[in-house]
């Protein structure tokens, strides 16, 4: 686990939940490309609500069936690959604000599990 160790960037998007790629949602496109880029992992977060570029409000709405509400994916690893990555999947977005900070993972932990 030493790998995940160090100096790292974190890269967040902010995007929406009815974004769409090729016809399936954005979000998980950008999750399997992750994955199919073997970064070190992501995680989506849902928002309750959020103001986006055009000053709209979005928030959960209960009589609302399709709902737009804001998503951050962060992804956490190396400064290459994530800048690779960026590039990577710029052409997948219409809309949205992705953003590049530094951060030091000092600890990670993950269970072997032995089948």
């Amino acid at each position: 686990m030493e790998r995940y160790l160090g100096e790292k960037k974190i890269l967040r998007i902010y995007i929406d939940t009815l974004d769409k790629y090729n016809g399936e949602t954005l979000w998980e496109e950008i999750l399997k490309e992750v994955k199919k880029e073997g970064l070190a992992g992501a995680t989506v977060l849902k928002a309750v609500a959020g103001i986006g570029a055009f000053s709209e409000v979005h928030s959960f709405k209960v009589w609302t069936l399709a709902q737009e509400l804001p998503l951050v994916i962060e992804v956490i690893d190396d400064k290459e690959k994530i800048e690779n990555f960026i590039e990577h999947i710029d052409p997948m977005m219409d809309n949205g604000l992705i953003t590049l900070v530094d951060t030091e993972v000092i600890t990670y932990k993950h269970k072997n599990f032995n089948k």
